[in-house]
């Protein structure tokens, strides 16, 4: 599996951990930046991952900021991007359980290194369970773009 990896300065130690972590399990890293931990603005990372999901680039992503907020908000800008933030293994599989999500966002502020990495081993493990989701996740898409 190929997965997209970005994060702004406050996610860079727990992105770069994020992403040896998956290529140790055996999956590809497209990594979107930042290289460094010096400042930058998360919007432009968050849509990096979300462009390279949304293309067809990458097959999932994983993004890192402070609190894991902001970047999902950058994310979902995308369309066809369902970014959720997780907190641990549970709402990680239940983000792709139930919402399909493409894209996980983590904040490296409020997630230790070791429970963000369970994290994204349960989300990279599970699938969508389809059902009773199928209607939901189809309404999510359809909004995109929306104006009032």
């Amino acid at each position: 599996m190929r997965i997209a990896v970005g994060s702004d300065h406050a996610g860079f130690e727990l992105k770069e951990a994020v992403a040896a972590h998956v290529r140790d399990a055996g999956h590809e890293v497209v990594d979107c930046g930042t290289y460094s931990a010096d400042r930058v603005d998360y919007p432009d990372f968050g849509a990096a991952v979300g462009r390279s999901v949304a293309g067809g680039d990458t097959e999932g992503g994983i993004c890192v900021c402070g609190t894991g907020i902001g970047i999902a908000m950058a994310a979902n800008k995308i369309a066809g991007i369902r970014a959720g933030v997780v907190w641990d293994a549970t709402s990680a599989r239940l983000t792709r359980e139930h919402n399909d999500a493409n894209v996980i966002c983590i904040g490296e502020r409020l997630v230790g290194p070791q429970v963000a990495l369970d994290a994204v081993d349960a989300w990279l493990a599970s699938t969508f369970d389809g059902g009773r989701h199928v209607g939901r996740v189809a309404k999510l898409d359809a909004l995109g773009g929306e104006r009032v």
